[in-house]
């Protein structure tokens, strides 16, 4: 497993990946004068300088280039920024706008007698320009001596010289905007050499806000800290950005040097209490320094009464605090604190002001400090919710805080320490209306921690037994559930289900309801009725509004077997629906909960045939599920992931798959009948001896897969998807007992199969890739092609392989899957077809086959795509043996 060692981001802040367009479009206008000026207009540490000095490498040797920087310092001095080109000019002459003027197109005039190249201006900071250089500038634009490029932020602004030749219509402007999520992902790609999961993207998108040199910090710090670590070839988070890094804190340096001091002392109040009421500021700073913040974009305001400020980005509001002496902290306080006249704060300035009370060293009363922990833990900041709840010591409060340890614990991925906390504490929470959430977390941190379900439910029934109390009836019924629920066994589930429904609704009840429709949802959906398996989902998904907040991740649970059941159906754009809303309101558990959505999205590609897709969702999501597993979906991970690497043919990933895989065997969950499969599957993909479909074969007639009709049916097709024709008859008796599009689907795949009728075939066929099940479509035009072929119809057999080849482009696929449309008739290759596989099969690269014969490295790529089809192979490994002969 390799780490980010010797793999750190490259530099950040030189880099224009993500800002190609706006680049391309000054360097059209300087080149082809269509304007004498572009104004490129940004926020600070949005890019604008790394641009311009990105034009000027563009045009050295090509124009005169000349720079001009913007200073504070020289704002108020007349044609201050412009003394090097005005060193001859007497004092007198020196502050003459005429004599300015002429002053610069000496200059000019002789640089162009040099070499005879015309004059590029660079203007850095031209917000700062004084109004009479601003005004010189715009007379030598309007002359035409010189195209100037000036980059400036939005507030102030240009000066009005400057501003008004836009207004006119003799400049164009660049506005550049932070970047959004896919220009971040250009970046990650172009600096970080492996895989670049969606949740890294997402993770630094959101902390660096879109912002280049902020970006740019917190790559470094977090490669510097190790947090940003590249795992077997994926480059994963291992924590939270830090904010106390050097390259960020520099930033924060730089940004308050060149701020006055008023500004700088409103930053530090806003980023220790943000969010702050805007008048407590606006009366300790003034309103005239509030409003300069929010010009700049440096601080943001919430709507509400009252309106509250603060720091446009939490991580550099972090670094600012980093910063600040507790001396000059407590003083700050005091300021604040005189300000607020008893205003009751909530949500997250309550948080904040619990964390800046502790952060120098006052004593907060219990209360607040367990019910700021259980704010923090609402906000998944795991480190801070643990820091406040230690600090409870009241003997009533305790358990509770404990738990909340606990949970903030588990959404980090240490189960064993939140099981050891949660043996402490939850019997004391029995009667509080977190008992059950924390029931279901201490079982499932258990599991976790690799402990098996029998033996974590007799320690409860001994524990509750020894309270003197007994066993609550909400407690037992957990443990059968949890019990039934890992048996898949629907009819105990179903029974469970109707007696919760019929008891009184005590606080016990919606919890316990919930986990009851969940599990039945699963095991419906096993048992080959995903339908109703839904309608217990949707049901489970009514229970969650109340239970917003637990200390058990009720949404989650219940996300997994929604999706399951939409899947099971064929109803691929519903599960994705789920999964998409599921990420757009619960952000914040990204880090914790990101692995099993990702594992998600990938199990539905991989059952949509998608799978090179699917293998770019599935290798990411195995690395984030070996950090954090709080589905206990390691083991059905790492098994999908094995399938689809051997199935492409990447061995080296499945060998190291496999292993994970017999790792998660030996010390995690129950056996399961689908990660089995997938991993038989996957064996007979590297092996091809026979094993794996002999495994396969005796997972089928065991008891297991009798009770899961559902979950034979997807044996079964991953039978078939190896070769073995033999699953067909099963194929039909089966799927008619299953419910929902895709049993269907697969019905008529194996009834035309059976038919041998060509014509129907292909109105299968059809009727599939119309329904949206192409990989099944494909498999019916590979049939039908073999058909017409051997009834002599080679006119319409070529149009069930240009059908079938349609499907895979359609499918995203580079080479065919599935070995059962190797009976496709032979196709004859090309000449070209011929000398890119001969050299292939020497070893060649596909760069160096291109430059072997001249032609571009995406052609050889086609040319080999197509000859894996009509070859019926799947890697350059099975070309020499599939050519003819």
């Amino acid at each position: 497993m390799d780490s980010s060692n010797g793999h750190k981001p490259g530099a950040a802040h030189r880099s224009l990946t993500g800002r190609r367009e706006p680049l391309d479009r000054i360097c059209n206008i300087v080149r082809n004068r269509t304007s004498q000026a572009v104004f490129v207009m940004a926020g600070p540490g949005i890019g604008k300088s790394s641009l311009t000095e990105t034009v000027a490498e563009r045009f050295t040797g090509e124009l005169n280039i000349l720079q001009v920087h913007g200073s504070s310092a020289l704002a108020a001095v007349p044609f201050g920024v412009l003394t090097p080109y005005t060193a001859d000019l007497t004092a007198e002459e020196s502050v003459s706008p005429v004599a300015v003027l002429r002053s610069m197109w000496t200059y000019f005039e002789k640089l162009k007698a040099g070499n005879g190249k015309p004059i590029l201006l660079l203007v850095d900071d031209a917000h700062h320009l004084d109004e009479a250089s601003a005004g010189v500038l715009a007379d030598l634009i309007s002359a035409g001596w010189a195209t100037v490029v000036a980059a400036a932020r939005p507030r102030p602004g240009l000066p009005q010289p400057l501003d008004q030749l836009w207004y006119d219509g003799l400049a164009e402007r660049v506005d550049l905007r932070p970047l959004n999520r896919e220009q971040i992902e250009e970046v990650l790609e172009h600096l970080l050499s492996g895989t670049v999961p969606a949740a890294t993207i997402d993770a630094a998108w959101s902390a660096s806000g879109g912002n280049p040199r902020l970006l740019d910090a917190l790559l470094h710090d977090a490669a510097e800290a190790g947090i940003l670590s590249k795992r077997n070839g994926i480059w994963v988070l291992l924590g939270s950005l830090p904010s106390d890094g050097a390259r960020l804190t520099a930033v924060v340096a730089k940004d308050h040097l060149r701020r006055r001091p008023e500004e700088q002392e409103a930053l530090k109040l806003i980023a220790l209490a943000g969010p702050v009421g805007r008048k407590v500021i606006e009366d300790i700073c003034g309103a005239p320094v509030v409003r300069s913040l929010l010009d700049q974009q440096m601080v943001v305001e919430t709507s509400g009464v009252p309106a509250e400020l603060s720091l446009w980005n939490g991580l550099f509001a972090e670094a600012i605090r980093n910063t600040i002496s507790v001396s000059r902290s407590l003083q700050l306080q005091e300021k604040i604190r005189a300000h607020q006249d008893g205003t009751v704060l909530r949500g997250e300035g309550r948080l904040r002001s619990v964390e800046w009370a502790l952060e120098c060293g006052l004593r907060v009363p219990d209360a607040d400090l367990l019910e700021s922990a259980v704010e923090a833990l609402s906000r998944y900041r795991n480190p801070s919710a643990r820091s406040i709840a230690a600090r409870v010591h009241a003997p009533d409060l305790l358990p509770l805080a404990q738990a909340v340890q606990a949970r903030a614990l588990y959404n980090e991925g240490a189960y064993a320490d939140a099981a050891a906390l949660l043996d402490e504490c939850w019997l004391e929470l029995t009667d509080l209306p977190q008992g059950p959430a924390v029931l279901l977390l201490r079982v499932s941190a258990h599991q976790a921690a690799g402990h098996q379900l029998t033996a974590i439910a007799e320690d409860v029934r001994e524990q509750a037994g020894s309270s003197g109390e007994g066993i609550r009836a909400w407690q037992e019924d957990i443990l059968q559930l949890l019990k039934a629920g890992s048996e898949v066994d629907h009819r105990a589930l179903a029974a469970a289900v109707e007696t919760i429904r019929d008891r009184p609704l005590d606080d016990g009840h919606q919890p316990v309801a919930a986990v009851a429709e969940a599990l039945l949802a699963h095991a419906l959906t096993a048992a080959g009725r995903p339908a109703d398996g839904l309608d217990a989902a949707l049901l489970a998904a009514s229970e969650l509004l109340p239970l917003d907040g637990s200390l058990f991740f009720f949404p989650e649970f219940v996300l997994g077997r929604l999706v399951a059941s939409y899947l099971a159906m064929g109803e691929w754009e519903s599960a994705e629906r789920e999964l998409n809303s599921y990420a757009a309101h619960h952000a914040a558990g990204a880090g914790t909960f990101d692995g099993g959505l990702q594992l998600l999205r990938g199990y539905s590609l991989l059952r949509q045939g998608r799978m090179e897709r699917a293998y770019q969702l599935l290798l990411p999501a195995v690395e984030a599920l070996r950090l954090n597993d709080p589905l206990h979906l390691f083991r059905f991970g790492s098994s999908l992931g094995f399938y689809v690497a051997a199935r492409l043919g990447d061995a080296a990933q499945a060998k190291r798959l496999e292993q994970d895989y017999k790792d998660a065997v030996a010390g995690g969950p129950q056996h399961d009948l689908l990660a089995g499969a997938y991993a038989a599957a996957a064996g007979e993909y590297l092996a091809h001896d026979g094993k794996g479909l002999a495994s396969l074969h005796t997972m089928m007639t065991a008891a297991e897969a009798a009770g899961r009709t559902g979950h034979l049916l997807e044996l079964l097709a991953v039978c078939w998807d190896l070769g073995d024709p033999s699953v067909i008859p099963m194929v039909k008796d089966t799927a008619g007992a299953v419910q929902g599009r895709w049993a269907a689907a697969m019905l008529t795949l194996a009834t035309s199969w059976e038919a041998v009728d060509g014509d129907a075939l292909m109105a299968t066929a059809a009727s599939l890739e119309e329904s949206g099940f192409v990989n099944l479509a494909r498999e019916a035009y590979a049939r039908a092609s073999t058909v017409l072929e051997q009834a002599g119809e080679r006119r319409r057999s070529r149009q069930a392989v240009a059908q079938r080849e349609k499907c895979d482009h359609e499918l995203g696929e580079r080479f065919r899957e599935g070995r059962f449309i190797a009976a496709a008739p032979a196709v004859h290759l090309t000449r070209r077809e011929q000398d890119i596989v001969e050299l292939a099969v020497q070893g060649l690269t596909d760069r160096e086959i291109a430059q072997r014969l001249m032609v571009s490295v995406r052609t050889v790529e086609g040319h080999l795509y197509r000859t894996y089809v009509k070859l019926g192979v799947r890697s350059r490994d099975e070309l020499e043996s599939a050519l003819p002969k």
